[in-house]
């Protein structure tokens, strides 16, 4: 058995630092998407995906990958999504066991509505307060992350 790597102090404040600063992003974006356009920050997620491909329909599987969600995830959430009118599930026709999910004129009217106060609030909330080289920074530390991850397999 190996020996556990304890975090050091500075380790320990950094780490602690970052889980709670995106859990303080993550409840504030959520929130003012609630208020602004009655959408969830997972439906936020699912209708940016869809936007973000030209067919703006993709499969279930692939908007798991995306996401990182399980697939039961983005099944239950594309259910609440399509009670509401803003994605419809269609069955593959090559495959019987899969469905693609499509953007409806609800969710696009919804998403369009929804981004500008949404960006505006991540510029307020996040992008103001850091400096360019900052940003820089920020996306090489990310970068350097993902990449490991990817690598390593999810």
């Amino acid at each position: 058995m190996t020996e556990t790597r304890w975090l050091d102090e500075d380790e320990q404040r950094a780490w602690r630092s970052f889980v709670h600063m995106q859990e303080k992003l993550s409840a504030r974006l959520h929130r003012q998407l609630q208020t602004d356009s009655q959408l969830s920050l997972s439906d936020f997620a699912v209708l940016v995906c869809l936007t973000d491909v030209p067919e703006e329909s993709l499969r279930v599987s692939q908007i798991a990958t995306a996401l990182e969600w399980e697939k039961s995830r983005v099944s239950h959430q594309i259910t609440r999504m399509e009670r509401r009118g803003l994605v419809e599930r269609v069955d593959c026709p090559n495959d019987g066991r899969s469905a693609f999910v499509n953007l409806t004129a609800c969710g696009r009217k919804a998403i369009e509505a929804a981004a500008p106060q949404h960006v505006e609030t991540v510029r307020t909330v996040f992008l103001d307060h850091l400096t360019r080289e900052q940003l820089e920074t920020l996306e090489a530390i990310a970068t350097k992350v993902i990449d490991h991850l990817d690598a390593e397999g999810s």
